[in-house]
Protein backbone atom coordinates (compact mmCIF):
# COMPACT_ATOMS: atom_id res chain seq x y z
CA UNK A 1 0.00 0.00 0.00
CA UNK A 2 1.60 3.40 -0.89
CA UNK A 3 1.32 6.21 1.06
CA UNK A 4 -1.84 7.71 1.40
CA UNK A 5 -2.44 11.46 -0.92
CA UNK A 6 -2.86 13.82 2.13
CA UNK A 7 0.63 12.02 3.63
CA UNK A 8 2.76 13.71 0.55
CA UNK A 9 1.22 16.53 0.07
CA UNK A 10 1.81 17.43 3.71
CA UNK A 11 5.45 16.04 3.78
CA UNK A 12 6.13 18.06 0.48
CA UNK A 13 4.42 21.35 1.96
CA UNK A 14 7.03 20.75 4.94
CA UNK A 15 10.32 20.67 2.85
CA UNK A 16 9.11 23.43 0.87
CA UNK A 17 9.34 25.41 4.53
CA UNK A 18 12.73 24.30 5.41
CA UNK A 19 11.31 21.22 7.72
CA UNK A 20 9.51 23.83 10.56
CA UNK A 21 6.46 22.54 11.63
CA UNK A 22 5.55 25.72 13.31
CA UNK A 23 5.37 27.63 9.32
CA UNK A 24 2.59 24.67 8.34
CA UNK A 25 -0.51 23.83 10.04
CA UNK A 26 -2.33 20.92 8.01
CA UNK A 27 -6.02 19.48 7.50
CA UNK A 28 -6.30 17.12 10.37
CA UNK A 29 -3.45 18.13 12.54
CA UNK A 30 -4.14 19.12 16.35
CA UNK A 31 -6.05 22.45 16.84
CA UNK A 32 -6.24 22.75 12.84
CA UNK A 33 -9.77 24.52 12.38
CA UNK A 34 -9.05 27.27 15.47
CA UNK A 35 -5.74 28.21 13.39
CA UNK A 36 -8.05 29.09 9.98
CA UNK A 37 -8.39 32.56 10.10
CA UNK A 38 -11.59 33.24 9.23
CA UNK A 39 -12.77 36.94 8.18
CA UNK A 40 -16.28 36.45 7.04
CA UNK A 41 -18.74 33.85 9.43
CA UNK A 42 -21.21 33.97 6.11
CA UNK A 43 -18.83 31.59 4.11
CA UNK A 44 -17.11 29.25 5.95
CA UNK A 45 -14.01 27.74 3.66
CA UNK A 46 -11.47 24.78 4.83
CA UNK A 47 -8.35 24.90 3.38
CA UNK A 48 -6.15 21.99 2.93
CA UNK A 49 -2.96 23.79 4.45
CA UNK A 50 -1.95 27.06 5.58
CA UNK A 51 1.66 27.77 5.72
CA UNK A 52 3.65 30.39 6.70
CA UNK A 53 6.95 30.97 4.49
CA UNK A 54 9.69 32.93 5.26
CA UNK A 55 10.99 34.09 2.06
CA UNK A 56 9.83 34.46 -1.56
CA UNK A 57 12.03 30.64 -2.07
CA UNK A 58 9.77 29.18 0.39
CA UNK A 59 6.68 30.43 -1.20
CA UNK A 60 7.96 28.65 -4.76
CA UNK A 61 8.75 25.36 -2.92
CA UNK A 62 5.09 25.66 -1.63
CA UNK A 63 3.69 26.27 -4.82
CA UNK A 64 5.67 23.44 -6.85
CA UNK A 65 4.54 21.22 -4.17
CA UNK A 66 0.83 22.25 -5.12
CA UNK A 67 1.35 22.00 -8.65
CA UNK A 68 2.86 18.48 -8.54
CA UNK A 69 -0.39 17.56 -6.49
CA UNK A 70 -3.14 19.70 -8.67
CA UNK A 71 -4.13 21.74 -5.67
CA UNK A 72 -5.19 25.20 -5.79
CA UNK A 73 -3.11 28.30 -4.51
CA UNK A 74 -4.10 31.53 -2.95
CA UNK A 75 -2.12 34.10 -1.19
CA UNK A 76 -3.09 35.67 2.69
CA UNK A 77 -2.05 39.03 3.44
CA UNK A 78 -4.25 40.92 6.06
CA UNK A 79 -7.08 38.59 5.61
CA UNK A 80 -10.36 41.39 4.90
CA UNK A 81 -11.57 39.15 2.06
CA UNK A 82 -15.46 39.53 2.39
CA UNK A 83 -16.03 36.07 0.92
CA UNK A 84 -12.62 34.42 2.26
CA UNK A 85 -11.51 34.14 -1.03
CA UNK A 86 -7.57 34.28 0.64
CA UNK A 87 -8.73 31.00 1.97
CA UNK A 88 -9.34 29.66 -1.68
CA UNK A 89 -13.10 30.65 -1.56
CA UNK A 90 -13.87 27.17 -1.79
CA UNK A 91 -12.71 23.79 0.67
CA UNK A 92 -9.11 22.46 -0.06
CA UNK A 93 -7.12 25.08 -1.40
CA UNK A 94 -3.19 25.58 0.24
CA UNK A 95 -2.96 28.74 1.72
CA UNK A 96 0.20 30.93 1.17
CA UNK A 97 -0.21 33.30 4.71
CA UNK A 98 2.40 36.35 3.88
CA UNK A 99 2.48 37.02 7.80
CA UNK A 100 6.39 36.80 8.02
CA UNK A 101 7.38 38.76 4.74
CA UNK A 102 7.58 41.97 6.47
CA UNK A 103 11.03 43.15 5.27
CA UNK A 104 11.47 46.82 5.15
CA UNK A 105 13.96 49.63 3.64
CA UNK A 106 13.60 53.12 1.64
CA UNK A 107 16.35 54.35 -0.56
CA UNK A 108 17.47 57.45 0.86
CA UNK A 109 18.07 59.13 -2.62
CA UNK A 110 15.34 57.85 -4.72
CA UNK A 111 12.83 57.59 -1.73
CA UNK A 112 11.86 54.48 -3.12
CA UNK A 113 10.32 51.88 -0.54
CA UNK A 114 11.02 48.11 -0.66
CA UNK A 115 8.52 46.32 1.40
CA UNK A 116 7.58 42.68 2.17
CA UNK A 117 3.81 41.57 1.14
CA UNK A 118 2.65 40.67 4.43
CA UNK A 119 2.95 44.18 6.11
CA UNK A 120 -0.57 45.74 7.24
CA UNK A 121 -1.19 49.20 6.55
CA UNK A 122 -0.66 50.44 9.62
CA UNK A 123 2.74 49.54 10.08
CA UNK A 124 3.41 50.63 6.71
CA UNK A 125 2.23 54.11 7.63
CA UNK A 126 4.37 53.88 10.32
CA UNK A 127 7.44 52.62 8.92
CA UNK A 128 7.12 54.88 5.76
CA UNK A 129 6.85 58.02 8.14
CA UNK A 130 9.94 56.76 10.76
CA UNK A 131 12.06 56.77 7.78
CA UNK A 132 11.78 59.80 6.11
CA UNK A 133 8.85 61.08 6.84
CA UNK A 134 7.22 59.34 3.76
CA UNK A 135 3.70 58.47 2.51
CA UNK A 136 2.20 56.78 0.02
CA UNK A 137 -2.08 56.28 -0.66
CA UNK A 138 -3.83 53.57 1.28
CA UNK A 139 -6.72 52.81 3.04
CA UNK A 140 -7.95 53.69 6.20
CA UNK A 141 -8.05 50.15 7.90
CA UNK A 142 -4.93 49.59 10.11
CA UNK A 143 -5.39 45.53 9.92
CA UNK A 144 -5.88 45.49 5.90
CA UNK A 145 -2.64 43.34 4.32
CA UNK A 146 -1.23 45.33 1.78
CA UNK A 147 -0.78 41.88 -0.24
CA UNK A 148 -4.33 42.07 -1.11
CA UNK A 149 -4.53 45.70 -1.17
CA UNK A 150 -2.29 47.20 -3.61
CA UNK A 151 -2.64 45.00 -6.20
CA UNK A 152 -6.47 45.16 -6.30
CA UNK A 153 -6.93 49.20 -6.36
CA UNK A 154 -5.97 50.59 -2.85
CA UNK A 155 -8.20 53.64 -2.73
CA UNK A 156 -8.22 55.74 0.38
CA UNK A 157 -8.15 59.63 1.59
CA UNK A 158 -5.14 60.39 0.07
CA UNK A 159 -6.28 59.10 -3.77
CA UNK A 160 -7.50 62.28 -5.14
CA UNK A 161 -4.23 63.97 -4.59
CA UNK A 162 -1.74 60.50 -5.55
CA UNK A 163 -3.62 58.46 -7.13
CA UNK A 164 -4.18 54.68 -5.67
CA UNK A 165 -2.30 52.40 -4.03
CA UNK A 166 -1.13 50.40 -6.86
CA UNK A 167 -0.57 53.42 -8.76
CA UNK A 168 2.52 53.80 -6.61
CA UNK A 169 4.46 50.11 -7.34
CA UNK A 170 7.16 50.44 -9.64
CA UNK A 171 8.09 46.74 -9.53
CA UNK A 172 7.09 43.57 -8.30
CA UNK A 173 8.82 40.38 -7.49
CA UNK A 174 5.91 37.32 -7.87
CA UNK A 175 6.40 33.63 -7.71
CA UNK A 176 4.63 32.33 -10.75
CA UNK A 177 2.38 28.89 -11.37
CA UNK A 178 5.56 26.96 -12.73
CA UNK A 179 7.38 28.12 -9.41
CA UNK A 180 9.70 30.58 -11.02
CA UNK A 181 10.53 33.91 -8.84
CA UNK A 182 10.50 36.80 -11.36
CA UNK A 183 10.25 40.68 -11.28
CA UNK A 184 7.63 42.74 -13.16
CA UNK A 185 8.00 46.45 -13.68
CA UNK A 186 6.93 48.74 -17.05
CA UNK A 187 10.36 47.80 -17.95
CA UNK A 188 10.10 43.90 -17.98
CA UNK A 189 7.32 41.12 -17.83
CA UNK A 190 4.83 44.01 -18.48
CA UNK A 191 2.22 42.12 -19.63
CA UNK A 192 2.23 40.75 -15.62
CA UNK A 193 2.87 43.95 -14.53
CA UNK A 194 0.02 45.24 -15.64
CA UNK A 195 -2.25 42.02 -14.63
CA UNK A 196 -0.70 42.35 -11.08
CA UNK A 197 -2.23 45.99 -10.80
CA UNK A 198 -5.40 45.09 -10.06
CA UNK A 199 -6.21 41.69 -10.34
CA UNK A 200 -2.88 40.04 -8.69
CA UNK A 201 -4.78 37.19 -6.96
CA UNK A 202 -5.53 35.09 -10.52
CA UNK A 203 -1.93 35.63 -11.68
CA UNK A 204 0.95 34.31 -8.72
CA UNK A 205 1.94 35.42 -5.25
CA UNK A 206 3.62 39.23 -4.79
CA UNK A 207 6.41 38.70 -2.27
CA UNK A 208 7.50 42.13 -2.68
CA UNK A 209 6.32 45.63 -3.24
CA UNK A 210 8.47 48.77 -4.50
CA UNK A 211 6.81 51.83 -4.25
CA UNK A 212 7.06 55.53 -5.09
CA UNK A 213 6.18 57.79 -2.24
CA UNK A 214 5.70 61.57 -1.56
CA UNK A 215 6.90 63.59 1.45
CA UNK A 216 3.92 63.05 4.00
CA UNK A 217 1.34 66.17 4.48
CA UNK A 218 2.35 68.58 7.49
CA UNK A 219 -1.02 69.59 8.07
CA UNK A 220 -4.77 68.94 7.73
CA UNK A 221 -8.11 69.98 8.33
CA UNK A 222 -10.19 66.69 9.76
CA UNK A 223 -13.95 67.53 9.69
CA UNK A 224 -17.10 65.13 10.85
CA UNK A 225 -20.99 65.90 10.89
CA UNK A 226 -23.42 63.65 12.50
CA UNK A 227 -27.43 64.34 11.91
CA UNK A 228 -29.39 61.59 14.04
CA UNK A 229 -32.31 61.59 12.58
CA UNK A 230 -34.66 59.07 11.21
CA UNK A 231 -36.01 61.44 8.81
CA UNK A 232 -35.45 60.37 5.02
CA UNK A 233 -36.22 63.67 3.83
CA UNK A 234 -33.55 65.26 5.48
CA UNK A 235 -31.75 62.72 4.96
CA UNK A 236 -32.19 62.99 1.11
CA UNK A 237 -31.12 66.74 1.51
CA UNK A 238 -28.00 66.47 2.61
CA UNK A 239 -27.24 63.66 0.04
CA UNK A 240 -28.23 65.76 -2.40
CA UNK A 241 -26.35 68.58 -1.37
CA UNK A 242 -23.21 66.63 -0.63
CA UNK A 243 -23.77 64.57 -4.21
CA UNK A 244 -23.72 68.03 -5.73
CA UNK A 245 -20.34 69.69 -4.05
CA UNK A 246 -18.69 66.49 -4.88
CA UNK A 247 -19.86 66.93 -8.73
CA UNK A 248 -18.14 70.76 -8.75
CA UNK A 249 -16.15 71.10 -11.83
CA UNK A 250 -12.42 70.34 -10.63
CA UNK A 251 -13.09 70.49 -7.33
CA UNK A 252 -9.82 70.65 -5.66
CA UNK A 253 -8.01 67.06 -4.97
CA UNK A 254 -7.44 68.28 -1.89
CA UNK A 255 -10.60 67.44 -0.20
CA UNK A 256 -11.50 63.71 0.79
CA UNK A 257 -15.13 63.26 1.67
CA UNK A 258 -17.84 60.20 2.56
CA UNK A 259 -20.65 60.12 3.61
CA UNK A 260 -22.34 57.28 5.47
CA UNK A 261 -26.34 56.24 6.01
CA UNK A 262 -27.01 53.73 9.14
CA UNK A 263 -29.86 53.28 10.81
CA UNK A 264 -31.37 56.29 12.18
CA UNK A 265 -28.45 58.94 11.14
CA UNK A 266 -26.07 59.95 8.82
CA UNK A 267 -22.33 60.67 8.90
CA UNK A 268 -20.81 63.08 6.55
CA UNK A 269 -16.95 63.26 7.37
CA UNK A 270 -12.96 63.26 5.43
CA UNK A 271 -10.17 65.53 5.41
CA UNK A 272 -8.89 68.32 3.65
CA UNK A 273 -5.36 68.32 3.43
CA UNK A 274 -4.34 71.57 3.21
CA UNK A 275 -4.40 74.56 5.86
CA UNK A 276 -6.79 76.41 7.55
CA UNK A 277 -6.81 79.42 6.04
CA UNK A 278 -7.31 76.84 2.57
CA UNK A 279 -10.14 74.91 4.26
CA UNK A 280 -12.02 78.18 5.70
CA UNK A 281 -11.81 79.18 1.83
CA UNK A 282 -13.14 76.08 0.60
CA UNK A 283 -16.42 77.00 2.59
CA UNK A 284 -17.70 73.24 3.28
CA UNK A 285 -20.73 74.42 6.15
CA UNK A 286 -21.61 77.01 3.07
CA UNK A 287 -23.09 73.38 1.08
CA UNK A 288 -25.15 72.42 4.21
CA UNK A 289 -27.84 72.71 6.28
CA UNK A 290 -26.00 71.07 8.86
CA UNK A 291 -22.88 73.16 10.58
CA UNK A 292 -24.37 73.66 14.43
CA UNK A 293 -23.52 69.73 14.40
CA UNK A 294 -20.32 69.10 13.27
CA UNK A 295 -16.60 68.91 14.82
CA UNK A 296 -13.40 70.36 12.99
CA UNK A 297 -10.06 69.52 14.24
CA UNK A 298 -6.68 70.99 13.11
CA UNK A 299 -3.62 68.09 12.66
CA UNK A 300 -0.24 68.24 12.24
CA UNK A 301 0.97 64.57 12.92
CA UNK A 302 0.30 62.70 9.55
CA UNK A 303 -0.03 59.07 11.83
CA UNK A 304 -2.87 60.56 12.98
CA UNK A 305 -4.49 62.09 9.30
CA UNK A 306 -5.67 58.49 7.40
CA UNK A 307 -8.34 57.30 9.56
CA UNK A 308 -11.84 56.65 8.42
CA UNK A 309 -15.19 57.54 10.76
CA UNK A 310 -17.10 54.59 8.34
CA UNK A 311 -14.98 52.35 9.04
CA UNK A 312 -14.42 53.15 12.94
CA UNK A 313 -18.98 53.05 12.75
CA UNK A 314 -18.48 49.10 11.32
CA UNK A 315 -15.89 48.16 13.89
CA UNK A 316 -18.02 49.22 16.67
CA UNK A 317 -21.03 47.56 15.44
CA UNK A 318 -18.97 44.39 14.71
CA UNK A 319 -17.39 44.41 18.52
CA UNK A 320 -13.78 43.82 16.95
CA UNK A 321 -14.80 39.93 15.98
CA UNK A 322 -15.30 38.14 13.48
CA UNK A 323 -18.90 38.11 12.43
CA UNK A 324 -21.56 37.02 9.38
CA UNK A 325 -21.81 39.93 6.46
CA UNK A 326 -22.87 41.21 3.24
CA UNK A 327 -21.86 43.95 1.27
CA UNK A 328 -21.68 45.22 -2.46
CA UNK A 329 -20.66 47.78 -4.45
CA UNK A 330 -21.08 50.30 -7.32
CA UNK A 331 -19.05 52.89 -8.86
CA UNK A 332 -20.49 56.13 -10.68
CA UNK A 333 -19.34 57.92 -13.10
CA UNK A 334 -20.03 61.26 -13.54
CA UNK A 335 -22.75 60.47 -16.13
CA UNK A 336 -24.42 58.11 -13.61
CA UNK A 337 -24.35 60.41 -10.45
CA UNK A 338 -27.78 59.58 -8.81
CA UNK A 339 -31.07 62.16 -10.01
CA UNK A 340 -32.68 64.36 -7.12
CA UNK A 341 -35.72 61.44 -8.24
CA UNK A 342 -33.43 58.96 -7.25
CA UNK A 343 -31.89 60.36 -4.23
CA UNK A 344 -35.86 60.46 -2.54
CA UNK A 345 -36.94 56.83 -4.21
CA UNK A 346 -33.40 55.43 -2.40
CA UNK A 347 -34.48 57.05 0.98
CA UNK A 348 -38.00 55.80 0.55
CA UNK A 349 -37.08 52.34 -0.08
CA UNK A 350 -34.75 52.65 2.76
CA UNK A 351 -37.50 53.74 4.77
CA UNK A 352 -40.02 50.85 4.14
CA UNK A 353 -37.25 48.08 3.10
CA UNK A 354 -37.29 45.06 5.98
CA UNK A 355 -33.47 45.16 6.53
CA UNK A 356 -33.80 42.14 9.65
CA UNK A 357 -30.55 44.40 10.99
CA UNK A 358 -30.28 47.22 12.60
CA UNK A 359 -26.45 46.85 12.00
CA UNK A 360 -26.11 47.87 8.34
CA UNK A 361 -24.43 51.22 6.76
CA UNK A 362 -24.26 52.25 3.17
CA UNK A 363 -21.12 54.38 2.56
CA UNK A 364 -20.56 56.99 -0.48
CA UNK A 365 -16.80 57.91 -0.59
CA UNK A 366 -15.34 60.88 -3.06
CA UNK A 367 -13.29 59.59 -5.44
CA UNK A 368 -11.60 61.34 -8.90
CA UNK A 369 -8.77 63.60 -8.88
CA UNK A 370 -5.34 61.85 -9.79
CA UNK A 371 -7.08 58.51 -9.61
CA UNK A 372 -8.56 59.49 -13.20
CA UNK A 373 -5.14 60.53 -14.59
CA UNK A 374 -4.48 56.89 -15.51
CA UNK A 375 -5.60 55.38 -18.49
CA UNK A 376 -8.47 52.73 -18.22
CA UNK A 377 -6.03 50.23 -20.00
CA UNK A 378 -3.03 51.43 -18.09
CA UNK A 379 -3.27 48.90 -15.75
CA UNK A 380 -6.05 46.24 -14.83
CA UNK A 381 -8.04 48.10 -12.37
CA UNK A 382 -10.47 49.28 -14.56
CA UNK A 383 -12.74 52.28 -13.05
CA UNK A 384 -10.48 55.56 -13.87
CA UNK A 385 -13.64 57.40 -14.96
CA UNK A 386 -15.28 56.82 -11.43
CA UNK A 387 -15.89 59.72 -9.10
CA UNK A 388 -17.79 58.13 -6.46
CA UNK A 389 -18.11 54.44 -5.22
CA UNK A 390 -20.89 53.04 -3.27
CA UNK A 391 -20.73 50.17 -0.89
CA UNK A 392 -23.69 49.10 1.44
CA UNK A 393 -22.93 46.89 4.32
CA UNK A 394 -25.08 44.65 6.77
CA UNK A 395 -24.03 42.59 9.45
CA UNK A 396 -25.87 39.95 10.88
CA UNK A 397 -24.82 39.78 15.07
CA UNK A 398 -26.48 36.10 15.14
CA UNK A 399 -25.76 33.51 12.53
CA UNK A 400 -25.86 33.78 9.19
CA UNK A 401 -26.81 36.50 7.14
CA UNK A 402 -31.29 35.95 6.50
CA UNK A 403 -32.50 36.13 2.98
CA UNK A 404 -34.43 39.27 3.97
CA UNK A 405 -31.07 41.18 4.62
CA UNK A 406 -29.48 40.26 1.25
CA UNK A 407 -32.56 41.20 -0.27
CA UNK A 408 -32.45 44.46 1.30
CA UNK A 409 -28.84 45.02 0.08
CA UNK A 410 -29.46 43.69 -3.86
CA UNK A 411 -33.00 45.77 -4.06
CA UNK A 412 -31.22 48.86 -2.74
CA UNK A 413 -28.58 48.90 -5.73
CA UNK A 414 -31.73 47.99 -8.08
CA UNK A 415 -33.46 51.34 -6.97
CA UNK A 416 -30.50 53.39 -7.11
CA UNK A 417 -29.42 52.42 -10.15
CA UNK A 418 -32.46 52.19 -12.16
CA UNK A 419 -32.41 56.00 -12.16
CA UNK A 420 -29.64 56.00 -14.34
CA UNK A 421 -29.61 52.74 -16.15
CA UNK A 422 -26.27 51.46 -17.43
CA UNK A 423 -23.14 49.70 -16.92
CA UNK A 424 -21.90 49.46 -13.30
CA UNK A 425 -18.63 48.27 -12.17
CA UNK A 426 -18.02 46.68 -8.81
CA UNK A 427 -14.56 47.05 -7.12
CA UNK A 428 -12.80 43.63 -6.56
CA UNK A 429 -11.94 44.53 -3.08
CA UNK A 430 -15.47 44.36 -2.20
CA UNK A 431 -16.45 40.83 -2.87
CA UNK A 432 -19.88 40.28 -3.35
CA UNK A 433 -20.30 35.98 -4.06
CA UNK A 434 -23.72 36.59 -5.55
CA UNK A 435 -22.46 39.22 -8.45
CA UNK A 436 -23.53 38.72 -11.92
CA UNK A 437 -20.85 38.57 -14.16
CA UNK A 438 -18.34 39.47 -11.25
CA UNK A 439 -15.40 39.65 -13.41
CA UNK A 440 -16.77 42.02 -16.07
CA UNK A 441 -18.00 44.25 -13.14
CA UNK A 442 -14.36 44.08 -11.52
CA UNK A 443 -12.27 44.42 -14.48
CA UNK A 444 -14.65 45.80 -17.50
CA UNK A 445 -12.58 46.20 -20.64
CA UNK A 446 -9.44 45.01 -19.13
CA UNK A 447 -10.77 41.27 -18.82
CA UNK A 448 -9.82 40.15 -22.34
CA UNK A 449 -6.26 41.13 -21.86
CA UNK A 450 -6.40 39.48 -18.67
CA UNK A 451 -7.85 36.48 -19.92
CA UNK A 452 -4.56 36.22 -22.30
CA UNK A 453 -1.90 36.84 -19.76
CA UNK A 454 -3.72 33.71 -17.28
CA UNK A 455 -3.50 31.30 -20.61
CA UNK A 456 -0.21 32.07 -21.44
CA UNK A 457 1.32 31.97 -17.40
CA UNK A 458 -1.45 29.92 -15.39
CA UNK A 459 -2.61 28.18 -17.81
CA UNK A 460 -4.23 25.31 -15.03
CA UNK A 461 -5.41 28.42 -13.27
CA UNK A 462 -3.96 27.40 -10.67
CA UNK A 463 -4.30 30.92 -8.47
CA UNK A 464 -7.85 30.71 -8.37
CA UNK A 465 -10.83 31.40 -6.78
CA UNK A 466 -14.70 31.32 -7.69
CA UNK A 467 -14.43 35.34 -9.05
CA UNK A 468 -11.08 35.13 -10.28
CA UNK A 469 -9.94 35.86 -13.73
CA UNK A 470 -10.36 32.86 -16.00
CA UNK A 471 -8.46 31.75 -18.92
CA UNK A 472 -10.37 31.33 -22.58
CA UNK A 473 -9.27 28.71 -25.35
CA UNK A 474 -6.11 29.95 -27.23
CA UNK A 475 -8.48 29.60 -30.37
CA UNK A 476 -10.50 32.51 -29.12
CA UNK A 477 -7.57 35.10 -29.26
Amino acid sequence: MGIPHSALVRDCLLGAVGNNSNLLAFQGDFLFDSRIPRYNLEFPVVPTAITYPDNAEQVAGIIKCAADHDIKVQAYSGGHSYANYGLGGNDGAIVVHMKNIQHFSVDPDTHIATVGAGTLLGDLHQRLYHAGRRAVTHGACPQVGMGGHFTIGGLGPMSREWGTALDHIEEVEVVLANSSIVRASQTQNQDLFFAIKGAAASFGVVTEFKLRTHEAPTEAIQYTYQVNVGDGEARAQLFKDWQRLILTKNITRKFSSELVLFEGGALLSGTFFGSKEEFNAFGIEEHFPIRDHGTIAYLTDWLGMVISQAENLIMESMGGIPSSFYAKSLSFTPDQSISDEGVDEMFAYIGRAKKDTIAWFVIFDLEGGATNDQQTNATAYAHREAFMWMQSYAISLIGPVSSTTKAFLNDLNKVITSSRPGSYGAYPGYVDPYLQNPQNAYWGTNLPKLQKVKAAIDPKDMFSNPQSVKKVPRDRF
